[in-house]
């Protein structure tokens, strides 16, 4: 049993394709199968080296391991081979038409209401016709020339599928500059590697009648492959999820601070019967069940994301934690500050809360409560008893409790109006700096 992931090194890995990442990984692992992956890097106008090394490096961040690792463009020989068998064997024919007259046919054939597949014209191409259109100077592109009849399988998703050849255009295999095509790179990879189990996205039920259709024409037995195609993701607001990309590429989530475990959690569980909840890979790996996946589309629940996120980090212990902290941070500090931390991102900040410098809020109705704050704050030794003591004082001489006590002084110390408990922040940020924040909340 073996599985691929194979994108192509056009842009950055977004949410979408790295769904279709965790299912095959995680569903290769739970069978204890090979997981490979294939750079589709054929289309040398939209494909960047960048790219390449972008999709390794996020693989790679979501503890996505792969056994093979391949490039297409290594391949070229061997596409080529196979292109000439099929030449040779009539499966793939040659066109002249250019786009202009395949728009016209196209149109013409709507018009006489009919299907607008095409034609096959140039299956009916003489010998000497194709002469004459070379002579002049055309290349031709190839098609692959359909069975009749119709390619079934049983989806492990969708569970039975049929596609209809007889109503989908020959497709062109082979353009004019003799550079190959996806659906047939694609099919004589699958197959060259040993490839078992297919797992995409359900736009390519279609292509999967087709690329069945040509894996055979070279030589593979019905069912060589086994097919499972997953629902397309929409945003939470049922539309498509495919114009937030930008915002939701693997880069832009790391950068924004979530975990990797919480993305992988989440993208195994998300449009399936089994509720979203934060793993180890160990556990994604041994509860991954694709039966469990829905036929309906699924919808990416930024909000879900976020909310296994903040429980992830939440339990995240220190030592695993140490990678997001400064190096001078300890344990005592982490354990502060947690159960306020959404994102790693935020992690900075609340250092920057208790080592470092802040902005704090003008409060001019509460000028006078600061300087009272301020003349009954304890002396040292700074310990735990001290915010108790300091707001038993300060309760006392102004009268205060509640609210009206404890956030003037949360605004003046942290500069927020939530965040962890300021007994414990006291203690981390010491005499000298609460002074100094209580002089500067003063004058602000």
């Amino acid at each position: 049993m073996k599985l691929r992931f194979a994108p192509s090194p056009t842009g950055y890995l977004h949410v979408g394709n790295a769904r279709l990442a965790v299912a095959n990984f995680l569903f290769a692992r739970h069978n204890g199968a090979k997981f490979l992956l294939r750079i589709d890097d054929t289309d040398t106008t939209r494909g960047k080296p960048e790219y390449e090394e972008a999709i390794g490096k996020d693989l790679s961040w979501l503890g996505l391991k792969w056994d093979e690792y391949v490039r297409q463009s290594e391949r070229l020989d061997r596409y080529a081979e196979v292109i000439e068998k099929l030449k040779a064997s009539g499966r793939l024919y040659p066109c002249f038409e250019t786009e202009y007259e395949l728009n016209a046919k196209r149109e013409a054939r709507i018009r006489a209401g009919k299907a607008p597949i095409y034609d096959r014209a140039m299956l009916k191409l003489t010998a000497d016709q194709r002469a004459r259109a070379e002579a002049n100077g055309k290349t031709p592109h190839w098609r692959f020339r359909l069975s009749d009849g119709s390619r079934k399988w049983q989806d492990l998703v969708m569970d039975e599928c049929s596609v209809k050849l007889t109503a989908i255009s020959d497709p062109v295999l082979v353009r004019g500059d003799d550079t190959i095509l996806y659906t047939l790179a694609s099919v004589i990879d699958d197959l060259d590697m040993g490839i078992t189990h297919i797992v995409r996205g359900e736009d390519h039920v279609t292509n999967t009648g087709v690329q069945i259709d040509i894996a055979e024409a070279l030589g593979a037995k019905p069912n060589r492959f086994t097919f499972a195609h997953l629902p397309l993701l929409l945003d939470s607001d049922g539309g498509k999820l495919s114009k937030r990309f930008d915002s939701l590429a693997l880069k832009s989530l790391r950068q924004d601070g979530l975990e990797p475990m919480s993305i992988v959690s989440y993208l195994a569980r998300v449009g399936s019967s089994d509720d979203p909840q934060v793993m180890t890979m160990d556990e994604a790996i041994a509860a991954y069940d694709i039966s469990h996946v829905s036929k309906s589309a699924a919808r990416f629940d930024m909000t879900q994301l976020l909310a296994l996120n903040r429980r992830a980090l939440h339990n995240l212990p220190f030592e695993a934690a140490k990678a997001h902290l400064p190096p001078e941070a300890d344990e005592t500090f982490w354990n502060a500050v947690r159960g306020n931390v959404d994102l790693s991102a935020e992690i900075p900040h609340w250092w920057d809360v208790v080592h470092g410098t802040i902005v704090p809020p003008s409060q001019p109705e509460d000028r006078a409560f600061l300087q009272q704050a301020l003349d009954t704050l304890p002396a040292e030794p700074w310990g735990e008893e001290t915010w108790k003591d300091w707001t038993n004082a300060l309760k006392e001489a102004s009268g205060r409790k509640g609210r009206t006590l404890f956030m003037p002084l949360r605004l003046a110390l942290t500069g927020e109006d939530a965040g962890p408990e300021l007994h414990v922040l006291l203690g981390l940020m010491g005499r000298e700096r609460t002074v100094a924040r209580l002089w500067d909340a003063i004058q602000a």
